[in-house]
């Protein structure tokens, strides 16, 4: 591929490319990384543009393989931060640990919620969650909404629902121990 035919390339393709990234990323950062990635590739494979195909579908298909792998990135890293960033509290005979197990906390139940210390680490908590956990525990506890309007609304199912608030209960209780009674 010559620089000519590159440079056309980009002019006459950047915005359509641009805009299908947005509308399946709905973000400019990482739109315009897929746009320059769609084109870097194209630059590295042109023997593969056969004369009879349409450059324009070929940027596409380029585009659609790279909007993909971002996503498979992005499950694959998510997941692992799940993983990761859960703190484990049970041993392997699936008992607390010891320095796990969950503390009284000798406080009244509305008296903790109208404490403007306890809603400031609680915010702070709930914003160390992944945002599919933030969003469950929200809309359950905090909204008050039926369970199954929220994993409709949030496009998972029951069983995984009930994980996302296991854990996050489990993460946030120890996130509030740890900033909020051990003070």
């Amino acid at each position: 591929m010559d620089k000519a035919f590159l440079e056309t390339l980009v002019y006459l393709h950047t915005k359509d490319l641009y805009s299908w990234a947005f509308h399946n990323t709905f973000r400019t950062d990482i739109a315009e990384d897929l746009v320059q990635e769609t084109f870097l590739t194209a630059l590295e494979k042109t023997h593969q543009l056969k004369e009879d195909s349409s450059p324009k579908t070929w940027l596409f298909s380029i585009l659609n393989l790279k909007i993909i792998d971002f996503y498979r990135e992005k499950l694959n890293s998510d997941n692992s931060a799940k993983i990761n960033g859960l703190p484990i509290f049970f041993n392997q005979q699936k008992t607390w640990y010891s320095h796990k197990k969950p503390q009284a906390w000798h406080k009244d139940e509305k008296e903790v919620l109208n404490d403007e210390e306890f809603q400031f680490i609680l915010k702070r908590c709930l914003e160390t969650l992944p945002e599919n956990w933030q969003t469950c525990v929200k809309l359950k506890h905090l909204s008050e909404k039926k369970d199954e309007n929220i994993w409709q609304e949030v496009g998972i199912n029951t069983t995984n629902f009930w994980q996302i608030v296991h854990r996050a209960k489990l993460k946030l209780r120890n996130c509030i121990e740890t900033h909020w009674l051990k003070k």
